[in-house]
């Protein structure tokens, strides 16, 4: 290091990314100021952090997104650079600007490199001018809705609606009818406006089964910019990333090259500075074939897997580069060893079509070590909610050749313990041993098609023999001597033959389930023999827990759920499918509505949910408003079935 590096740095930013960058600032030595908004007073980046600023109420645009109480918390701890981490405010080029002029460092490139690559339009217009090969689609900003569905059919269908101003599949929908363009530019420009401020859209051309390929780019402020390779994105949902693999099995020696190199091309369009990623959209059947998507003027949630296969600390070299340092080595120096892939761990339900979850994390173990890293937010005691995004964690596993990265993930995977909240550490451990996946046959559409086959709603029978195992083992009384035969939950009666005990619980839909099987229950796990086979669990309190599953285990009572709202559920309620907020309310009391009309939104974790009239009729009740905050499964609003329909 030289002495020009800083000796305090303000992390803008929450969760595992704030970790990530409070990590790599302890090994150089630099004092670590975390910022928390009033949701986060007590989480693992402020814990971890040197010290710490308290800058607002829990909604992000009242903390986290506030340029100026950020400012203001790196003024009082005499921070002399800001990192911003990813997502909030990192590709901000407002941000940027009012860090400059506060006289702070923005770790990060600079502002007119930030918009100008923010801007999706415009982006493609300059690299399609440095000789970059771009998506064919719409040209110009600022087109009406008739002039993008003019611009759609043009093309040619299918197509996918973009938002100019922002990525992360935000607003991103794609169209393969022509009679839906109309509803469809109005949905993304709504979540759009909703995610960036700002509802421009572009539309381009849908390849059908293509591979989502990025490439990492590192420059400095003395002219020197190299490319670090290139890492395979392509299994992702709805447009959002889920594994991340550095390098792709696609490609060869020589198309790595020209990708990497218009990925530089593209960097020195922009004038820009600091880690970068350049996204190319690749035909699987034609991977010499590639396309300029966008750029992503930041680091990267998936950076791990370049860094374990490049032995590079990303967070490192950008803190360098703010720094006026210049890159030590060449693109002669890069080398690519070993395989790496990651998967990301969420807060959503894959039993609930991936919904988000919430709750506070009653149980964690994380797995480390033998070729495992993971980066994450969590400590036990974290409270999950609907404020923020879902993304809980990082799993990212490392060998000498992809089969082993593969094995070690999946066994990572498996020991993941996240017991109060609901994760899909479980699906993608599962995702990652399909045949496709573990033959390298990807695309953007793979996760989607297999989905089905690796998510199930079926409770399995020693699930319920565990939990009805624990509440068996909390009703036998405690200590020696005689003990009261009816005091037993043994089934004894007085001068009969002992009757089976039986639980009721719930996971889904409520059951009897009268233990069958032997049983040893601690505080931390339980283990049931059933049929011969003995299964074993995390536990903590309700829920049990293995090889990345998860089961809330309720006892069920019939009575008092008939008395609470949920006794009111059935065909005619409208239930919150999330815990989340309303944010639109499209009808009221009174109001004739049509089967499948759309008479709500819930909104958590960036995500919108569309709540629709379960058949015709007139609605009864409505308890909500916009605002309201709403836990899963409330009753929002009853819809009285037509008079026909009775």
């Amino acid at each position: 290091m030289t002495q020009a590096m800083f000796d305090t740095v303000l992390v803008a930013n929450r969760g595992e990314i704030a970790v990530r960058v409070i990590r790599t600032l302890r090994s150089l030595g630099v004092r670590s100021v975390a910022v928390f908004s009033d949701a986060d007073a007590d989480a693992r980046h402020v814990r971890e952090a040197d010290t710490a600023v308290r800058i607002g109420p829990a909604p992000a645009a009242q903390s986290y997104l506030s340029a100026e109480r950020l400012l203001d918390a790196a003024a009082r701890t005499g921070a002399r650079a800001v990192h911003p981490g990813y997502g909030f405010l990192a590709e901000n080029a407002g941000f940027a600007r009012a860090c400059a002029d506060a006289g702070l460092v923005f770790v990060g490139p600079p502002a007119d490199a930030i918009s100008l690559m923010g801007d999706k339009i415009r982006a493609k217009e300059t690299v399609r001018a440095a000789g970059v090969p771009v998506v064919p689609g719409s040209s110009g900003s600022g087109l009406s809705d008739a002039e993008l569905a003019d611009a759609a059919r043009e093309i040619g269908m299918p197509v996918l609606l973009k938002p100019s101003a922002g990525g992360g599949g935000k607003g991103m929908r794609l169209v393969r009818e022509e009679e839906r363009l109309a509803e469809e530019i109005a949905a993304a420009r709504r979540e759009a406006r909703a995610s960036f401020g700002d509802d421009t859209l572009l539309v381009e051309r849908w390849i059908d089964r293509p591979r989502h390929i990025e490439i990492q780019v590192l420059a400095d402020g003395h002219g020197g910019v190299v490319h670090l390779g290139e890492r395979e994105c392509s299994l992702q949902r709805r447009h959002q990333k889920v594994v991340e693999e550095a390098p792709s099995v696609l490609l060869d020696a020589a198309t790595r090259a020209g990708m990497g190199e218009a990925a530089v091309q593209a960097a020195r369009s922009c004038g820009y500075r600091g880690a970068g990623t350049v996204e190319f959209i690749v035909p699987g059947g034609d991977p010499s074939s590639y396309y300029f998507m966008e750029m992503n003027t930041r680091l990267q949630v998936e950076h791990p897997v370049t860094e374990l296969v490049t032995g590079l600390d990303l967070v490192e070299w950008q803190l360098r580069v703010a720094a006026g340092e210049p890159l030590d080595f060449g693109q002669d120096d890069v080398r690519l060893t070993g395989h790496a892939i990651e998967a990301r761990v969420c807060a959503e339900d894959p039993a609930r079509g991936f919904l988000p979850s919430g709750g506070t994390v009653l149980r964690l173990r994380e797995p480390h070590g033998d070729g495992v890293r993971t980066d994450s937010g969590l400590s036990e005691g974290t409270e999950v909610g609907s404020l923020y995004d879902p993304m809980l964690s990082k799993v990212i596993a490392y060998g000498p050749d992809r089969a082993t990265a593969l094995r070690r993930l999946r066994g990572a995977l498996a020991r993941t313990v996240t017991l109060g909240v609901q994760t899909n550490a479980g699906f993608l451990r599962r995702l990652l041993a399909h045949p496709a996946v573990v033959a390298g046959e990807l695309d953007t559409g793979l996760v989607e098609r297999v989905v089905d086959d690796l998510v199930t709603t079926d409770v399995p029978d020693e699930v319920y023999e565990a939990a009805a195992a624990v509440r068996l083992h909390a009703l036998r009384p405690a200590g020696g001597g005689w003990t009261d035969p009816f005091s037993v939950p043994s089934g004894w009666r007085l001068g009969g033959t002992p009757r089976p005990v039986g639980f009721p619980l719930r996971v889904t839909e409520p059951v009897e389930y009268a233990p069958r099987g032997s049983a040893t229950v601690t505080d931390d796990a339980v283990s049931v023999t059933l049929d011969g086979v003995r299964h074993t669990f995390h536990r903590a309190a309700d829920w049990l827990g293995r090889d990345g599953d998860a089961w809330h285990v309720r006892d069920h009572d019939p009575v008092a759920a008939s008395l609470s709202g949920a006794g009111r559920a059935g065909a005619d309620s409208l239930t919150a499918p999330m815990p989340g907020t309303v944010t639109v309310v499209k009808v009221a009391v009174g109001d004739e509505v049509a089967a499948g009309q759309s008479l709500l939104v819930v909104e958590a974790m960036k995500m919108e949910h569309v709540i629709s009239a379960p058949h015709a009729g007139r609605v009864a009740e409505l308890d909500v408003r916009p605002g309201s905050t709403v836990a899963m499964d409330q009753v929002l609003a009853v819809v009285a079935p037509a008079e026909e329909d009775r």
